[in-house]
């Protein structure tokens, strides 16, 4: 048995982690290692801890520590808005924004008839429920500007035509970016969705 086992089954579990390679993981290690007291043990700690109590939003499917999150909880946030996204990551990037201050609902992926993703696989039905019980005036459709993302969201405005107010984001010219570097799509995104100055 080798003597550094442990230490390279740590590695290689943090190389599976988004944005890091086996390179930014050996020297992600090698530092935790380092800082044992500081980093190491905390992090395992909260690491067991959140394991142990991490679960998905039962009304809306944020991730949290409760069976209802705090979001849906909050009283403030109960104003008629629910802003729909794909994934939890989605929603953490909305609320970093500060730009959104109703509810949100993770569909937890986009249809795709390749990958046999229908409506029941999605939490689309929930939707659907949430918009007939929670007196919501407008769902807003902030999917990812993908062929699946885009036939999710016409799916469901489909099945919420007439029921509610239906909006999506803007799509277009970032704010700091060069017509340059941008692609085809996002430049005809842009001109469809020009506005008057």
């Amino acid at each position: 048995m080798s003597s550094t086992q442990d230490i390279d089954a740590l590695i290689d579990m943090m190389a599976k982690l988004p944005g890091l390679g086996p390179r930014s993981a050996r020297r992600a290690v090698l530092h935790l290692i380092r800082k044992r007291a500081l980093l190491l043990t905390p992090l395992a700690d909260t690491m067991q801890t959140v394991a142990a109590t991490a679960r998905e939003c039962l009304n809306c499917g944020n991730v949290g520590t409760a069976d209802i999150c705090d979001i849906c909880t909050a009283n403030k946030r109960a104003n008629g808005e629910i802003c729909v996204v794909e994934d939890v990551s989605d929603l953490w990037a909305m609320e970093r924004s500060g730009a959104f201050h109703g509810r949100y609902h993770v569909l937890g992926g986009t249809l795709s008839a390749l990958d046999a993703i229908g409506p029941q696989e999605l939490r689309i039905p929930r939707l659907i429920d949430r918009v007939a019980t929670e007196e919501i005036t407008e769902v807003i459709l902030a999917l990812n500007a993908t062929i699946d993302g885009q036939t999710t969201a016409h799916y469901i405005a489909d099945q919420l035509e007439g029921q509610v107010q239906l909006t999506s984001l803007a799509q277009g010219v970032p704010i700091g970016g060069e017509l340059d570097y941008l692609d085809d799509g996002t430049i005809s995104a842009a001109m469809l969705a020009r506005k008057k100055l």
